[in-house]
């Protein structure tokens, strides 16, 4: 049996700069008002300078993500001294994650799509960094297989450990192919099993002390989920709960493992919108909500170091907020809120004993800076801005509005306006999101900001089937991919039109992934309601990507859910709808896209053409499905602001 090893590694580059705060570009400039001209495509297709600061425990040093000439390098930065760095290219691969082991060595997780055995497969990988640059370790070099990049349990006690599970092999038929959990120093890379593979035991999950305490098995078969536990390394596993079906649900499960035996925190749903409960792992059953907030979905929650104290819940209303348990952090919380006015501040990052933060203050109208705060100063000094073109100010305004669709949902819908202008009579983009099962919320767009420089107005609703509103509105949306969901984006023109905030003969849609499709389908069947379209790697052939979906491992799962979106995936595909088309379109799709496959863009291109229809085809060579460079966000930007100059002038 051949085992199935790949590495690319990484190029190692230590820079010393004067001025890596500034290390960006030209000065902030102010935000354009009516009588200014907009700023140019280049500023807000900027990859945000600084991404996902993590302070190391004793709040001396910060790694992130940097955009650097239009790429992105992982830093490593002392706050001491910020005119030196240390800089890591991950050259081919994805950065995917990143968190401090110790003050000394971090630990990253990287992917890359590579050749196996005639296929192309995404690649995942851990490494162990030291703080200096000067060492990378690959995890389990020599051991892993396709994925080996699922870190259960980072040591707090000082020591270089991790415990990450991994797969051995690519072949199903062999007990390597479920993954193993191992203990690694990452110093050196040496490792010691500490859990075996079990059969469809896809996912592990550990405690605090890195016990590992549960197990998720799925059978792709016989879609039968089965929920593995123990209260400690001593016993072995018993099967918690069972479910079967496409619609199985395990109910409540564990969260958060707590340090009582038998003790777990768990995010349920037992009011239609989950909130957070103790759990009896004994029984299964919970306790008294210990927080929840009516209408929305709570979205995680945060732990200290240990991993077993609670110090925050993270939810969204209408903007991404936390609310702390832990009483330091609550307190700095509402400091912050007061000293910021109507910016928003976020805590991000912080020190082991919570005396350095990282703060991200912005808001949905401006990209916004971090910033560090020391307790003991009470003072908080910037680090970078997200976007030094863009600067401190504010743009186009944002709020949260509400409409009805036609059989009475209440739908909730993200508004951006053009900043200084009239909001009267406006050309309109409607704008639905990706997923489908997601959001939109109050948060910094750049896409939507650009589109409201421009002069357009932006709707972006939260069409049902949309994540965080509770499981009900979620489930409405089962079986409507073009359908009911399609409705509610023709309903939100017809109440943005009917509120006099926009011109019911200049509206276009625009979206990527989901959103791409709903364009798709927009240009398609609704031809009274728009103008043109623009479709960013969308989906146009239902039943292609069920085959390309179902080729994945766990395929039959992923099979029911596409089968579950439509009474008739074909009928609802807008590649075997080229005729029906009546307006202008724009097609980009990136040809490195691992999400939606570029046949999917390329197979509607070629249905236009030959029906006859008006479109623009553009393939980016390098690009991916989440505009991970910035030479892709520009050219994006710029084939859509000169196509509808052309179709829906602003």
């Amino acid at each position: 049996m051949i085992l199935y090893r790949y590495w690319q590694a990484l190029a190692i580059v230590t820079a010393v700069s004067a001025g890596v705060v500034h290390a960006q570009g030209p000065a902030p400039v102010a935000a354009p008002t009516a009588a200014t001209a907009p700023l140019p495509a280049e500023a807000f297709a900027r990859l945000p300078f600084l991404q996902s600061p993590e302070l190391s425990p004793d709040g001396t040093r910060v790694a992130l993500r940097m955009a650097i000439k239009g790429e992105q390098r992982f830093v490593i930065i002392r706050l001491d001294d910020t005119s030196k760095m240390v800089m890591i290219n991950p050259g081919p691969n994805d950065l995917n994650s990143w968190a401090w082991v110790n003050n000394d060595w971090l630990v990253a997780t990287i992917g890359a799509t590579a050749p196996v055995e005639g296929d192309s497969w995404y690649l995942r990988r851990t490494i162990g960094v030291s703080a200096d640059g000067k060492k990378i370790n690959v995890l389990g070099k020599d051991l892993a297989a396709q994925g080996a990049d699922d870190i259960l349990w980072i040591a707090r006690d000082g020591s270089p450990h991790i415990r990450l599970a991994l797969q051995t092999s690519i072949y199903r038929d062999t007990a390597g192919f479920w993954p193993e959990v191992r203990d690694f120093d990452v110093t050196n890379g040496r490792s010691v099993q500490v859990q075996p593979p079990r059969d469809t035991v896809m996912n592990w999950y550990a405690d605090g002390t890195g016990t590992v305490r549960s197990g998720l098995a799925y059978d792709d078969d016989a879609r039968s989920y089965r929920l593995l536990y123990r209260d400690s390394a001593a016993q072995s596993f018993r099967t918690l709960v069972k479910a079967k079906g496409k619609d199985a649900d395990l109910g409540n499960t564990p969260a958060m493992f707590l340090p009582e035996p038998g003790k777990a925190l768990s995010i349920s749903d037992a009011d239609d919108v989950t909130a957070l409960y103790p759990l009896d792992l004994a029984t299964l059953k919970t306790g008294p909500k210990l927080f929840g907030v009516p209408g929305y979905d709570i979205d995680g929650i945060i732990s200290d170091e240990s991993g077993t104290r609670l110090v925050g819940v993270n939810y969204t209303d209408t903007r991404s907020r936390t609310h702390w348990i832990d009483p330091a952090l609550a307190d700095i919380q509402t400091k912050l809120d007061a000293a910021v006015g109507n910016r928003t501040a976020r805590i991000v990052s912080w020190s082991k004993d919570f005396q350095v933060l990282i703060v991200h203050v912005g808001g949905a109208d401006r990209p916004g800076a971090y910033y560090v705060y020391r307790q003991a100063e009470g003072v908080m000094h910037m680090m970078a801005m997200v976007n030094e073109t863009l600067g401190l100010k504010a743009y186009g305004p944002v709020r949260t509005v509400k409409y009805k669709a036609r059989d009475g949902l209440e739908i909730s819908a993200v508004l951006t306006l053009p900043r200084g202008k009239d909001p009267k009579n406006l050309p309109l983009i409607l704008l639905p999101h990706g997923g489908p099962f997601a959001r939109d919320d109050e948060s910094w767009d750049w896409w939507t900001q650009f589109l409201a420089s421009r002069g357009y107005a932006v709707l972006q609703p939260n069409y049902r089937g949309s994540s965080g509103y509770g499981t009900a509105f979620t489930k409405k949306g089962r079986g409507q991919w073009g359908l009911a969901m399609q409705d509610d984006l023709t309903d939100a023109v017809k109440w943005a039109a009917d509120s006099g905030i926009a011109d019911a003969k200049r509206v276009c849609i625009v979206g990527g992934s989901y959103g791409g499709y709903a364009a798709f389908r927009g240009a398609q069947r609704d031809g009274a309601v728009y103008r043109c379209a623009v479709s960013f790697a969308g989906v146009s052939d239902m039943p292609a990507m069920l085959r390309y979906d179902g080729a994945f491992l766990n395929g039959g799962r992923n099979k029911d859910y596409l089968r579950d979106q439509a009474p008739d995936l074909k009928a609802v595909s807008p590649v075997y709808g080229a005729a029906q088309f009546s307006m202008p379109i724009l097609i980009m799709h990136g040809k490195k896209d691992t999400v939606v496959p570029v046949k999917q863009s390329r197979d509607m291109a070629a249905k236009l053409k030959a029906a006859g229809k008006p479109y623009v085809y553009i393939e980016q060579p390098l690009g991916d499905h989440h505009f991970s460079r910035e030479a892709d966000r520009l050219e994006f930007l710029k084939a859509m602001e000169a196509f509808l100059k052309e179709h829906n002038p602003a």
